[in-house]
């Protein structure tokens, strides 16, 4: 059984509930919803010849050559969302298209109730970047110098009840001086951005949110531009 449902809905329903990102590895490498798992229909070869084949033959030819690369993966496809041992997944796609159609339609044959994105991956980032346009997010910055202590202030601020958005940890970086020297790798940007807006939607926006004086790109990630806009022309401590 499938549900399509927005953004909002299936991110508040899959709370408890696992995601399946149904994508090729390399698409979930890129970006994909935190805490989803790579369950996907095509490798990333796979895909490229779908692809093309599509371009090429059309609609239908791709359809019958992904159903011949999938069909003998089908049974230890299967087997996989059993040992998952849930009754109801949540998937997405690119677009909530024909990739997780398909793998709801195969999670159906076995009984469970399945949510797609409306939209898939691409309504959801579209989500997250509008989500930072907005005029209402309610942020004071701590500025100073570097070496200045900003981030131990900022978790004393969080051990008194404060909002509190840790630029430098989630893009696993340690600002200016020290840069990703005590890290051993960064986020790509959009799992960056996917991260920041999953901290900041746990947020009461009509309260205070303390965020760091930090530039846009922070290593080797951006932050989205409505959000350094708005970081900009907050008040600043």
């Amino acid at each position: 059984m499938q549900n399509r449902i927005a953004v909002k809905e299936f991110l508040d329903q899959s709370v408890n509930i696992p995601i399946l990102d149904v994508r090729s590895p390399s698409e979930f490498k890129h970006g994909h919803i935190p805490q989803a798992i790579n369950f996907p229909l095509f490798t990333d070869e796979q895909r490229v010849i779908v692809g093309t084949t599509y371009k090429k033959s059309g609609k239908d030819s791709a359809i019958k050559l992904g159903l011949e690369l999938i069909g003998p993966g089908l049974k230890d496809k299967i087997e996989c969302i059993e040992k998952l041992d849930r009754m109801e997944l949540s998937m997405y796609c690119w677009r909530g298209g024909m990739r997780s159609e398909s793998m709801a339609w195969l999670a159906g044959l076995i009984g469970r109730k399945v949510s797609v994105i409306e939209g898939g991956y691409k309504a959801y980032r579209k989500t997250i970047l509008d989500f930072f346009e907005q005029e209402n997010l309610n942020l004071t910055v701590l500025t100073g110098y570097t070496g200045a202590r900003k981030t131990e202030i900022l978790n004393e601020l969080q051990e008194l009840g404060e909002q509190v958005i840790d630029f430098e940890a989630l893009a696993n970086h340690q600002g200016s001086s020290f840069g990703n020297e005590l890290s051993e790798f960064q986020p790509t940007t959009e799992n960056f951005q996917n991260e920041l807006y999953r901290q900041f939607v746990k947020c009461d926006l009509s309260k205070r949110i303390w965020v760091e004086d930090e530039p846009n790109r922070i290593g080797k990630v951006n932050m989205p531009d409505g959000l350094y806009a708005r970081k900009s022309i907050s008040p600043h401590v």
